[in-house]
Order: C-alpha cells, then sequence, then structure tokens
C-alpha cells in the first residue's frame, strides 16, 4: 500500500515498503523543500513525478551505480575527449543545463521535470547541494550534467547531449573531480544502456542503502545536520583532458 507523506514532519517509510508494481514507488506526497530533499537523497530516495502526478517518491530494486574507479571510456570517446574542441566547465550554467535536460527528446511526450522540479534544485543550487558540469564548444552550451552531492556522493539527476558524447565528457569529468577529491559513488538511479556503456552496474538495494550510509557516514557533521559536499569540483578546464581508456 502506497504512503502518503503529509508536509510534515519530513519523514519517509523504510525503503524495503517500496512497491514491486511499479517498481521502486515508496510514496507520494511531501513537499520539494530543501529539508525534504535531502532527508530522502540521504536515504537513497529520489523525487520522479509528471505535471499531473502528485510528488513521487523512488527507491528502485536493483539500483544503478557508478564507481568512480570502474568508469569505462571506449578509444572513440578517449578520441573525442582529445580531439573534440569542446571545453568543461563547473557549476556554471546550471539553470540552463537544467533547462536544457527538460527539453523535449525525440519519443519522449514531456519531461519529468516540471517547473516546481526546476525552482527547487536551483533552490538547492544555491545552497551548495545541486551541481553541474557543462560542456561547451565556444560559446555554445552543447552538453552537460546535474545532480545533488553530499559528502563522497554525487546523486545524478539528469544529462543531456547536442553534440555526440557531450554528456559522456561531462561524465568523465565529474568522475575526474571526484577521484581527485575522495568521492566513492555516483548515484545513477535506474538502468540506462546509455550509462551502463561508461561502466555503471546494477547492485541490489540493500547494497546500495549499505555503501550510502557507509558514505555518509564518515561525512556527518558533529552536529548532525545534512553533509555539504566534501569534494571540490576543478574551477574550469581549459581543455578536455581523456583518462585512460579501458577498451
Amino acid at each position: 500500500m502506497l504512503s502518503w507523506l503529509p508536509a510534515r514532519p519530513v519523514r519517509f517509510p523504510p525503503v524495503s515498503h517500496a512497491l514491486r508494481d511499479p517498481e521502486g514507488l515508496l510514496a507520494a506526497g511531501g513537499e520539494l523543500t530543501p529539508e525534504w530533499l535531502l532527508a530522502a537523497y540521504r536515504h537513497g530516495i529520489f523525487p520522479w513525478y509528471s505535471d499531473d502526478q502528485p510528488i513521487l517518491w523512488w527507491c528502485p530494486n536493483p539500483r544503478m551505480v557508478l564507481f568512480p574507479d570502474e568508469l569505462r571510456i571506449t578509444r572513440s570517446l578517449e578520441k573525442r575527449l582529445r580531439n573534440g574542441g569542446l571545453q568543461v566547465t563547473f557549476d556554471h550554467a546550471f539553470e540552463a543545463i537544467v533547462r536544457a535536460c527538460a527539453a523535449p527528446r525525440k519519443g519522449q511526450p514531456g519531461t519529468w521535470i516540471t517547473e516546481e522540479m526546476h525552482a527547487a534544485y536551483v533552490t538547492l543550487h544555491r545552497l551548495g547541494y545541486a551541481r553541474s558540469v557543462e560542456v561547451w564548444r565556444g560559446a555554445e552550451l552543447v552538453g552537460g550534467l546535474y545532480g545533488v552531492a553530499m559528502g563522497p556522493v554525487f546523486f545524478g539527476e539528469s544529462m543531456f547531449s547536442r553534440t555526440s558524447d557531450a554528456s559522456k565528457v561531462a561524465l568523465v569529468h565529474l568522475v575526474r573531480a571526484m577521484r581527485a577529491g575522495g568521492g566513492r559513488l555516483i548515484d545513477c538511479q535506474m538502468h540506462t544502456s546509455h550509462l551502463a556503456s561508461l561502466g555503471a552496474r546494477d547492485i541490489a538495494r540493500t547494497e546500495f542503502i549499505n555503501y550510502l550510509e557507509s558514505c555518509l557516514a564518515t561525512s556527518e557533521q558533529a552536529d548532525g545536520q545534512y553533509p555539504l559536499p566534501c569534494w571540490g569540483l576543478p574551477d574550469d578546464s581549459s581543455r578536455v583532458e581523456p583518462l585512460t581508456a579501458l577498451t
């Protein structure tokens, strides 16, 4: 039976209560305030719903994740990184990234990134939690991604490309930043072949939750508040630097 969440208190049911059909649907209701969103991510839960639905909260089983050391770079992507004429920045155009991710895509009738969701993540960005990686060709924004950073974990929300491999280039640079700063986990939420080709894999929900708790336990502040991101993003990259190709 689906749980309905009032505006207060900020409290989710155990993730083990998530439905099997649809897979991972945990609860409805609540709000998209920073308090609700940070509590959700802290417990491995994320919002996903359409304009004509209430706020829906999910924790699917299995869970797709990418461990930074398992990133897979094909030879074609390595070539794009080296000679693609792309530049990468961090947190320079967060709202533009969210807008681009929300734009209509071929074969999709609409978007789950509603205006309410957009506003909620812009607020998280201003608080230092939501982060973006932008990929440029000259002055044109051609790809990127955004998500939520807590401690050594990055919870990916969405990515887009307007030119070949642009979102992959953004992911490579996110991984590079996390490797440099001690990041341990990228939550990809649900399985996609696109992310699987880059080394992401499915793990059981219990394994995901246990690993998430161990990651965040090391970065909790003494006063019990939600941890701020502990891995730093480099400022700008004047050019895209390749990582070692694995395939």
